[in-house]
């Protein structure tokens, strides 16, 4: 398979994937500086700063994943550094939380030393810079480097995208949740619904758990999910639309002995038999299985009528980076986003199904994916995608609202 955009032809794509490619990618003075790029342009959608399409010398990118995102994507950015010398000279990898990142790269933009190149994120993340302006607008380098970017995009994904209001690449998408996952051993029945999770959870105090939704993929499904399976009056307005949702969650927290900070120690203690039932996703319920961290038994439900959450996780470029940096940043994510490195991130069901960009079958997927789906996947995810509705996760503002009110009435009270 070749590594180009899906339906684009390579005359369009100004800046080109082959290595060792010098077209200049917009029209260039000349060669691109090391210095700071011009952030108040590429921040108001005016022209962008002239670039070409390699960095003056090779850079090494300094990547933060505060997403579990580099499980999906780091066999195409290493496959990238191998193919392109001329751009990357060395890449390194720290991993952080979504909670700590927007102070973090705060800090360094204040400090006027942007040491954190390229972001991957959730929404939290990706919200929370939004909010605080931290993140590179990036639509004026559409054209050069993501020519129909949005008709790329699987149907589910554009407006998870569109999310991003510029500020990001969306890398991969799934349709999430909210979904619960038990030991069958404790659960003979799941709730088909949220009141009789409620019901169950009261009748088995402290053996019900979500994790804190400001850094858990299944526990922010889970608080968006609300909205919709209660019936509330306004599911995009956690502030005044919310009222079934916010009293629920008061009930149910009567119930639950403490919210992890993490989805991965959820898993845990329903692996150990501290909880027997958790909030979870498809990738959520696929991943820990093959990897051992929960047994191959554990089992997941829907319920009886819901509207899916759709995820997604982003690339987004720190304000502040050097135009070398910025152009090192654009010709990755635009290489994560061909067909060829997208089937990569079908990885082991983390992300199930993993994709954004359309027309990236399973069968394209390496063959440790598919033997991971095969062995470990659920065929009535693929008829659910297609039974029930999606929505969007909440937009930035709303979606920081909401962390901001569970943590205020929820989640401060354990």
């Amino acid at each position: 398979m070749s590594a180009q955009l899906p339906r684009i032809s390579r005359r369009t794509l100004l800046g080109t994937l082959a290595a060792g490619a010098t077209a200049p990618v917009v029209a260039a003075c000349g060669a691109p500086s090391g210095s700071t790029s011009d952030n108040s342009a590429s921040s108001s959608g005016s022209a962008a700063p002239s670039l070409a399409s390699t960095p003056g010398k090779p850079v090494t990118l300094n990547i933060l994943d505060v997403a579990g995102n580099l499980a999906l994507t780091k066999p195409a950015i290493e496959a990238f550094k191998a193919a392109h010398p001329e751009i990357v000279a060395g890449v390194t990898y720290s991993i952080g939380t979504a909670p700590q990142l927007a102070s973090k790269i705060q800090a360094q933009q204040q400090g006027g030393n942007v040491q954190t190149h390229l972001v991957l994120t959730g929404t939290d993340g990706l919200a929370a810079g939004i909010k605080l302006g931290l993140w590179q607008n990036l639509k004026t380098y559409y054209a050069p480097f993501f020519p129909n970017l949005m008709g790329n995009y699987r149907t589910g994904a554009v407006g998870m995208a569109e999310l991003a209001q510029d500020q990001g690449i969306e890398l991969v998408w799934y349709p999430s949740g909210p979904l619960i996952e038990y030991n069958p051993a404790k659960v003979a029945t799941p709730p088909d619904s949220a009141d009789a999770l409620l019901e169950w959870a009261k009748a088995h105090p402290g053996k019900y758990q979500y994790a804190n939704p400001r850094n858990s993929g299944p526990g922010r499904t889970w608080l968006m999910g609300l909205p919709y399976l209660l019936g509330d009056s306004e599911p995009g307005d956690p502030t005044n639309g919310w009222s079934k949702t916010w009293a629920y969650l008061t009930e149910l927290n009567k119930y639950v002995s403490s919210y992890p900070s993490g989805t991965t120690t959820t898993m845990k203690n329903l692996a150990a038999g501290t909880v027997d039932m958790i909030a979870t996703t498809t990738g959520w319920y696929i991943n820990p299985r093959a990897l051992g961290t929960v047994p191959a038994s554990v089992k997941v439900a829907k319920f009886q009528s819901f509207s899916w959450v759709t995820d997604a996780q982003y690339g987004v470029i720190p304000k502040g980076v050097s135009d070398d940096e910025l152009i090192a940043n654009l010709r990755l994510l635009q290489w994560v986003l061909t067909p060829e490195q997208q089937a990569v991130t079908f990885d082991k069901g983390y992300f199930y199904p993993g994709p954004a960009v359309k027309d990236v079958p399973l069968s394209a997927a390496p063959a440790a994916s598919r033997q991971v789906v095969k062995q470990y996947g659920v065929p009535e995810f693929d008829t659910w995608m297609n039974q029930y509705p999606m929505k969007n996760s909440l937009p930035a503002d709303a979606q920081v609202t909401a962390f901001d009110l569970w943590d205020k009435n929820i989640g401060s009270t354990k």
